[in-house]
């Protein structure tokens, strides 16, 4: 696993509302066209694909790239909630350090319903049937629904143990209007303060306000991942590499701890940065920029100390600082984030890789983070997978 790898294209179509967005065939197909023209590749080189969403019947991915092409190549299909577009890339980029092959496709899309995220078998075990249960016990708050319980018991848990106030969750959503507002694909591009963020309707009192939760959403984006040789083979662009990547899942202080902290994967992504900044042998200082999961204002939070941005408990002042965006420590989440850009659960983590390569590449725009080099991203599956993925410019 020690052949370096290449993101050498990237794509994605703006994201829209539910209802307002084509059909996801076409969604995927046009992500994954723009990917392909950016790596100046024809999809009869792409040699395996994996595609990625929660919401849709079996081979949907065949379906989408079946408008690309039909090449008769092995296409995976890949479901693991909100981090499914991430592990999609994960074994993209599986398979080509190994040598299985030479360049690889991976796409992520979801065509989305409007409001909160539900089950779709009702005569069958909940895979969230041991989170459900515990988040009941440690938050209550039936009426709420569970991944507001989830995140908002997590920031709530953060907030008894460290005194941390509403308003950084505001500041946090806030910031996120402020990236967004220069990213012409994002959902929401308009900005808010601190202060409209407070006064939006109260989901849980003291806990969470409306605008602190990111919105349902529809979109895809796609990468093209290939070896160093096919690259320099074909020409292509090599300017930014994947130096490190790490897939965790839970352990048992998930539930040992009962800590809503750990029900929403505190741990899993502690231990998946630890390993990439290991294995890249560098440290969280060392990162320009991150794409972090920012489901709610409170995940972006407990990410910073997760990621080892700040420590354990300094988030609050990592926020108030302004250490988490221009001009600070680093900036996180250039693009808006999944609070402003927008959350498509199967096509969240490519978009995120999108916005990473742009970003070392130069071509972010009035979104430029000045001098990047390193880049970090981190996006959360609960259930529950983490994948973390160090880029570099080369």
């Amino acid at each position: 696993m020690d052949r370096h790898v290449f993101v050498t294209g990237v794509g994605m179509i703006p994201f829209s509302k539910p209802g307002a967005s084509a059909p996801y065939p076409d969604m995927g197909a046009r992500a994954a066209a723009l990917a392909l023209a950016d790596a100046g590749v024809a999809y009869d080189r792409i040699q395996q694909a994996y595609v990625g969403y929660v919401y849709g019947d079996s081979t949907a991915g065949q379906r989408a790239l079946y408008e690309v092409g039909m090449s008769g190549i092995p296409i995976v299909n890949v479901n693991n909630n909100c981090s499914t577009g991430s592990t999609a890339l994960f074994l993209a980029r599986q398979a080509v350090a190994s040598g299985a092959v030479d360049c690889a496709l991976a796409l992520g899309f979801e065509q989305m319903t409007p409001g909160a995220l539900g089950s779709v078998y009702k005569d069958r075990a909940s895979p969230f049937d041991r989170f459900d249960a515990l988040t009941d016990e440690l938050v209550g708050h039936g009426e709420i629904p569970l991944a507001l319980r989830y995140f908002g018991g997590a920031g709530q848990a953060h907030m008894q143990q460290y005194g941390t106030q509403l308003s950084t969750f505001a500041k946090i959503r806030a910031k996120a209007s402020r990236h967004a507002a220069n990213n012409p694909l994002a959902l929401f591009r308009n900005v808010v303060t601190e202060e409209e963020v407070l006064h939006a309707p109260m989901l849980w009192p003291g806990v969470m306000t409306r605008l602190m939760a990111c919105p349902p959403t529809c979109g895809a984006a796609a990468a093209v991942i290939c070896s160093d040789d096919f690259a320099r083979r074909h020409g292509l662009d090599r300017s930014v590499r994947i130096r490190a990547q790490s897939m965790t899942t839970d352990r048992p202080v998930t539930f040992e701890a009962r800590d809503m902290r750990e029900v929403v994967g505190f741990g899993m992504a502690k231990e998946a940065a630890r390993q990439v900044y290991e294995a890249a042998g560098i440290g969280p200082r060392d990162v320009d920029v991150v794409e972090l999961h920012d489901c709610f204002a409170q995940n972006e939070l407990l990410s910073y100390e997760a990621l080892g941005l700040c420590a354990e408990g300094g988030a609050e002042r990592f926020v108030c600082d302004g250490d988490n965006t221009y001009g600070g420590q680093v900036v996180t989440n250039p693009s808006g984030g999944l609070l402003s850009k927008g959350h498509p659960l199967g096509a969240t983590g490519l978009a995120q890789c999108t916005e990473l390569v742009q970003q070392l590449r130069g071509t972010a725009g009035a979104r430029q983070v000045e001098g990047a080099r390193l880049a970090l991203q981190h996006n959360l599956g609960l259930g529950g997978a983490c994948v973390v993925t160090l880029y570099e410019r080369t």
